[in-house]
């Protein structure tokens, strides 16, 4: 299945050149860390993922040997789980002041924000990904929106006119990148089964992550 190319790569792009750390966030499934692996094909970064329960161990019990198992520049994902790094982050940026040492991802904002706001502040570029626009499933490059009637007329002729039909249909497939690139045809069971397994898992962990701070 082809690459869906998102509008977010540019500013990806710039801010490497320019923050030691990048933390991309956004709900689950929604293609972080699809588009930065792209971006880093053809380059030296290594990957790691906190999915993996022997990866997420050493990360969370040992995170100075974490960090040197897994030397920057490094895509570290779902790096919710293991807030332990941080600090060390912390230490390897301030020491070798290196533009986009770390790319980080996660999905657990509430949880990801409370360790990066401590420990990563003025060194981390916060981008958030979300699903799919309509250019981006359109091939199209988005634009900052404007009531400037030229610009309106101009962002026009690179459009193909929907009917009222077709705006429904897209309006009920949504618009993930799994249902969108045909990896799964069925929305509804796809919705279903998105809101079982992560929704739900994830409010019930943010209800505890509440009750923890009473």
């Amino acid at each position: 299945m082809s690459y869906i190319k998102r509008n977010l790569e540019n500013v990806v792009r710039q801010v490497t050149r320019e923050y030691p750390v990048l933390l991309v966030t956004g709900p689950r499934q929604v293609g972080k860390t699809t588009m930065l692996q792209k971006l880093m094909e053809g380059t030296e970064r290594g990957y790691v993922t906190l999915d993996d329960l022997n990866e997420r161990n050493i990360a969370k019990t040992d995170p100075e040997l974490f960090l040197q198992l897994h030397k920057p520049p490094v895509l570290i994902d779902e790096v919710q789980y293991a807030p332990e790094l941080f600090t060390y982050i912390k230490i390897n940026v301030d020491k070798n002041h290196e533009p986009g040492a770390f790319w980080l991802t996660g999905s657990q904002v509430f949880k990801l924000m409370q360790g990066v706001q401590e420990s990563l502040a003025g060194r981390v570029a916060v981008l958030s990904l979300t699903s799919l626009s309509q250019a981006e499933i359109s091939g199209r490059t988005m634009k900052p929106f404007t009531v400037d009637l030229e610009d309106l007329n101009e962002r026009q002729k690179e459009r193909e006119q929907a009917d009222t039909r077709e705006i429904f249909e897209r309006i009920y497939q949504g618009s993930m990148p799994a249902i969108v690139s045909g990896i799964n045809s069925n929305s509804q069971l796809f919705y279903s089964s998105y809101l079982s397994t992560y929704i739900e898992r994830d409010v019930r962990e943010l209800s505890d992550a509440i009750d923890s701070l009473k």
